[in-house]
């Protein structure tokens, strides 16, 4: 594999990308230019020396960190005679052998079809495969032609089927709402911990590898802090350069983004500082393509294993505002419990509540929501004192304690 790139600084990101695809390099090659070459990609000289690298090194496929036009793929192939894969295709590769639910597997191919769609020549083979064949081609058609209306029917056949699953998301997601349970959400550049540090604070045992992408399915896990259950969602990890075509295909986990009450930007602690930087830079861009650039978060510096005492002083100096953990070891888990604990603390409200006997529902969902709680059985019911959250809060307001003592309840 050669990796060619016009940005040396990308090229530690991309060889990463390869490697988590399985993939070799071999030789790497970079042109400064302010645009790439409309036709080419690489400029004249830089292609000559390309077919050089790629005679002496043996490789069989040259990978690109842009998104190539059609057009610049098709002359780089033919070019060098070997395939050319660019940063698009690539992640798209990695999701596909990462997806695992039938919501992420149906994203992933439509991605890779709206991708594949506008690069196609002459793919009837394959196509015929995902459910065109024999008595599918219309009088007068041209084997592209065929080729491309079946792909458009398998993209409408996918987005069809996805919003059957995705109806079916959002009744489970209803019920999490008719709970009201805080939600919180992990986000953050891809393999900064956030699927280590989801097991360590809720116990589970999510799969977890030195592999960018490895969770692309959304995971979310009771946590449970102060008498209080909260929900906690790991999401897929961001990079710089995100395609749009995944940006507009995994609506599952980053919708779970979107409506959680608070984010936790996890960050690799350990990595350097012009890294953490441009880490940090791509996630907040992220954040604002989709609509949650809004969104409360804390600052979570992840790693802290990997750290001598100078470099956690230096760390800290630089985000005073972050909290320090090690996910793999377990240090600060505790006390990020109890910064999570504040920042929701200050949307609770203090209410007294007065809920007849045969409300014993209502009395379990308060339970459930409030954590603890005091209660006393008076004549007319169970008098309750709680912080509920200001939304669960408006729930309950028929059975506030008014200021002569008395609730009312419909």
């Amino acid at each position: 594999m050669i990796a060619a790139l016009p940005e040396g600084d990308d090229l530690a990101e991309l060889e990463e990308l390869l490697r988590t695809a399985g993939v070799a390099v071999v030789g790497r090659l970079v042109q400064h230019m302010e645009q790439p070459h409309p036709n080419t990609y690489l400029g004249t000289g830089r292609l000559a020396e390309l077919k050089e690298l790629l005679r002496d090194s043996d490789a069989n496929v040259v990978a690109c960190d842009d998104e190539l036009t059609p057009r610049q793929g098709r002359n780089l192939e033919e070019a060098l005679g070997v395939p050319v894969v660019d940063r698009t295709a690539i992640i798209l590769d990695i999701f596909a052998g990462h997806a695992n639910s039938a919501e992420g597997k149906l994203q992933v191919e439509l991605a890779q079809l709206d991708y594949n769609l506008a690069r196609m020549r002459g793919l009837w083979t394959h196509l015929e495969r995902l459910g065109g064949g024999v008595g599918t081609r219309g009088p007068g058609e041209s084997q592209l032609e065929t080729d491309r209306r079946l792909a458009r029917d398998r993209i409408s056949a996918l987005r069809r089927r996805l919003k059957e699953v995705q109806a079916s998301r959002g009744v489970m997601r209803a019920e999490r709402e008719r709970a009201k349970l805080p939600t919180i959400a992990l986000v953050g550049y891809t393999n900064a911990g956030k699927s280590t540090l989801l097991n360590a604070m809720t116990g589970a045992d999510v799969g977890v590898r030195d592999r960018l992408f490895h969770t692309l399915d959304p995971t979310t896990r009771s946590l449970r802090l102060g008498g209080r259950d909260y929900l906690l969602t790991d999401t897929v990890g961001f990079i710089r350069k995100l395609p749009h075509q995944l940006v507009d295909a995994f609506g599952a986990t980053l919708e779970e983004t979107r409506i959680a009450d608070l984010l936790l930007h996890v960050v690799d602690g350990s990595a350097s500082e012009e890294d953490q930087v441009e880490m940090m830079t791509a996630v907040e861009s992220v954040l604002e393509e989709i609509g949650a650039g809004e969104q409360p978060r804390l600052l979570v510096l992840n790693k802290a294993d990997a750290l001598d005492e100078n470099a956690r002083e230096e760390l800290l100096i630089r985000h005073p505002d972050g909290f320090l953990v090690s996910a793999l070891t377990g240090e600060g888990i505790e006390g990020l419990g109890e910064r999570i604990e504040a920042e929701f603390a200050r949307s609770l409200r203090d209410v007294e509540l007065l809920l007849p006997y045969d409300q014993g529902g209502r009395m379990a969902e308060l339970h459930e929501v409030a954590g603890d709680l005091l209660r006393e059985d008076t004549p007319e019911g169970v008098r309750v004192s709680a912080r509920l959250p200001a939304t669960v809060a408006a729930r309950f307001e028929r059975y506030a304690v008014s200021s002569n003592g008395n609730g009312s309840h419909a």
